[in-house]
């Protein structure tokens, strides 16, 4: 069921339903989460349940406001205190020391936890009237199976699971990726997860330089959205360069003339290029071009939406050009790199 999220009696349902340990659709400003009041173990496990989840793999969790912190981490170090001043609310979570006798199955176990207080108008009302209830953080993974394109309007999550669950339309999301994540449990802050904050933000922010590690870090806790596969469509996506996307058309085989009406109705191609492509007309039938933003904001804003739009025109690969090698693009192009990795 989706209720409007502009109404008082959704954001006290939505609330309510939180405090009865009933699964919520939540919007956010990156994408909608899947959320369970972090506090009750039983309700965090239908979470993992019901996206197909491996239990260990740990969910972020979401507070109305900085000063509910210390509910769930046992220790804030200074530049994680200046990133919470400085980007909270907003896409940005932060993993910090766990308290021992909180959230650990919303953190998969481990002895850290990651939590962000998100911007979005209508997840503060439903955190806030949560709270009143109880409720003090709010677990809230993508709301989508695993492994799968995040949602970013309330009819994506209706689609992955049903007209049973709640959910509160808060409209499109605005970011429309996943937040930023940044280790904070040692001496300086460490980069897991690239989002619309750049490296160069976070670290005149919190005045140490945020490591951004070139290589897969033993030493890294777990967190939301760092397997190799992941954000997949069910089209195959294969990420290329605009010269490698060219040599690729012309070496496509024009359709028959029987074949077109088809495909006119399913292209077999779905491009997503910046870069202007020359397609023949025999090509034409097999073959949808969509222009990319130009902007990275833009372009992230729109990704998941697009990618979910290729699988509703039931393509069978989605060609996208790869983002520039720039800080602004990194998280759009974290998400298109894991989207195109098979999964195994």
């Amino acid at each position: 069921m989706i209720l409007d999220g502009q109404s008082l009696p959704a954001i006290t349902a939505a609330a309510q339903a939180l405090q009865r340990g009933d699964l919520l659709g939540l919007p956010t400003e990156t994408v909608y989460g899947l959320a369970a009041d972090a506090g009750n173990d039983a309700a965090v496990a239908k979470i993992f349940a019901a996206k197909g989840r491996p239990s260990n793999h740990p969910l972020i969790v979401h507070v109305a406001n900085p000063q509910s912190v210390t509910r769930f981490a046992s220790a804030v170090p200074v530049f994680a205190q200046k990133l919470m001043d400085a980007f909270w609310p907003g896409p940005l979570t932060l993993i910090l020391p766990r308290r021992s006798d909180m959230a650990a199955v919303a953190a998969g176990g481990q002895n850290s936890v990651g939590l962000r207080c998100p911007a979005h108008a209508i997840a503060q009302a439903v955190l806030q009237s949560a709270e009143a209830l109880g409720v003090y953080g709010v677990a809230a993974p993508s709301a989508n199976l695993f492994g799968r394109v995040s949602p970013t309007t309330a009819a994506h999550v209706a689609s992955e699971f049903g007209p049973d669950l709640l959910i509160v339309d808060g409209g499109a999301c605005a970011v429309g990726i996943e937040s930023t994540i940044v280790d904070c449990t040692r001496a300086a802050p460490v980069l897991l997860r690239p989002g619309v904050l750049t490296p160069e933000q976070l670290s005149a922010a919190c005045g140490v330089p945020v490591v951004t590690p070139q290589a897969p870090d033993a030493d890294a806790p777990r967190a939301s959205g760092t397997l190799a596969s992941h954000y997949a469509p069910h089209a195959q996506v294969r990420l290329m360069t605009a010269v490698q996307m060219q040599e690729a058309l012309r070496g496509l085989a024009p359709l028959p003339a029987a074949m077109d009406a088809a495909c006119d109705a399913a292209p077999g191609i779905a491009i997503w290029a910046r870069s202007p492509l020359d397609i023949t007309p025999a090509q034409r039938s097999g073959v949808a071009l969509h222009a990319m933003p130009q902007d990275p904001a833009v372009c992230a804003h729109h990704l998941f939406a697009q990618l979910r739009s290729f699988d509703a025109q039931g393509v069978a690969q989605i060609w996208v050009e790869i983002p520039p090698f720039t800080p602004a693009w990194d998280g759009v192009r974290d998400r298109l790199t894991r989207a195109a990795t098979p999964a195994r």
